[in-house]
């Protein structure tokens, strides 16, 4: 829908033409990685994106294991979706559940030895994706500002006690 900016300020401010350019222009660019990111992942190691981040996240973590809670936090999922996905990960046997050992109610997503092996295997076919994707399309200045610019919009969108899915 495009209308004008508003001058009356009980108006919606709808966007510019300018502004819906861009925002349609990174809604198509984003849709496009994140299918790239899916595809290939999928096929090098037949699971999506959301599945590597996962198993990334816990190759990063002390002993390869975070409690499950902080694991959907970091990688920006609700609980519920983040359980599925473990127990496909488990299945694999890419990853593993235990108790934690300070919460009786709390569990701990930890990386197998297999789970890391598939990613030591999968990450530099990812990392090119990535890389031809993105950075060997951008400048030095334009990854500088596509960084300034990301790290301001994600701040915006997570002020302190925000009600986000992923903190539920």
């Amino acid at each position: 829908m495009r209308k004008e900016p508003a001058t009356d300020p009980a108006e919606p401010r709808w966007l510019s033409a300018e502004e819906q350019a861009t925002w349609q222009a990174y809604l198509h660019a984003t849709t496009l990685l994140e299918d790239h990111l899916d595809r290939q992942l999928q096929r090098d190691a037949g699971m999506p994106h959301i599945y590597y981040a996962l198993l990334v996240q816990l190759s990063e973590a002390p002993r390869r294991r975070m409690r499950m809670t902080e694991l959907a936090q970091q990688v920006k999922i609700t609980r519920s979706r983040l359980s599925h996905a473990v127990a496909r990960l488990e299945k694999n046997g890419w990853m593993r559940r235990e108790d934690c050992p300070s919460d009786r109610r709390g569990q701990v997503a930890v990386l197998t030895d297999e789970g890391f092996e598939v990613l030591r295997r999968t990450a530099p076919g990812h990392v090119a994706a990535v890389r031809a994707a993105i950075f060997d399309r951008l400048t030095p200045e334009q990854v500088a500002e596509l960084g300034a610019i990301c790290s301001t919009i994600a701040s915006g969108l997570q002020p302190a006690g925000a009600d986000l899915p992923w903190l539920r």
